[in-house]
């Protein structure tokens, strides 16, 4: 694994870093490990769900500042150490929530640096749920979870070329939901929070 490496960053070097013109497109995937919680207006006693992402990636320019970043991916969130009661005993257990999402964020992209290799992404995301589940009991709660998530996406990475057209992608994004989690909830409102470190492939076009 280090050979290869070597190797990428070696080949990037002998490769020319341009710039992306108006009207070009972008094109990749990424994979990423997430670490996932949730956050409530009360204390909530959570630990980071460590999970993945597995992510399509599309971006169109207007510039060579300035695209429009659109990804699709599987996204693992949910919490560790959360509670669940046991309404016919009373009995409360710790437990740990896996929620895993379909991702869909739309995002603004300002690229800078002497080459605009580095770039800042922003904007929203909608998350379809796939999956709700606890790992003491077994219990299924997607019936008792909103089927969409929706809040705010927020990224920076950087590009590097290792060939004509092909950059290999490095990345830090956040995802902070501003939707209830949970359906008819009658308490405090509980939201996603995640954040990822991302590698990937984008080829120009």
């Amino acid at each position: 694994m280090r050979k290869l490496l070597t190797l990428l960053l070696l080949s990037g070097l002998g490769v020319s870093a341009q710039a992306q013109e108006k009207n070009s497109f972008e094109f990749g995937g990424h994979v990423g490990l997430n670490a996932a919680t949730v956050s409530s207006s009360n204390a909530v006693n959570s630990d980071s769900r460590i999970g993945f992402n597995v992510t399509a990636v599309g971006d169109y320019f207007f510039s060579d500042r300035w695209s429009i970043k659109a990804k699709i991916g599987y996204d693992q969130k949910g919490w560790d150490n959360g509670y669940l009661e046991n309404f016919d005993t009373g009995d409360t257990f710790e437990t740990d929530y896996r929620t895993d999402y379909i991702t869909i964020p739309v995002m603004a992209n300002w690229h800078f640096g002497k080459k605009r290799n580095w770039y800042l992404n922003f904007g929203p995301y909608v998350g379809i749920l796939i999956n709700a589940t606890e790992t003491k009991l077994g219990t299924d709660f997607k019936d008792f979870f909103n089927t969409t998530d929706i809040g705010i996406d927020l990224g920076i990475g950087v590009k590097v070329p290792v060939a004509n057209k092909l950059k290999v992608l490095f990345e830090l994004d956040g995802q902070a939901g501003i939707t209830d989690l949970v359906r008819n909830n009658q308490g405090s409102t509980i939201q996603n929070s995640r954040s990822s470190f991302n590698v990937g492939l984008v080829y120009g076009m």
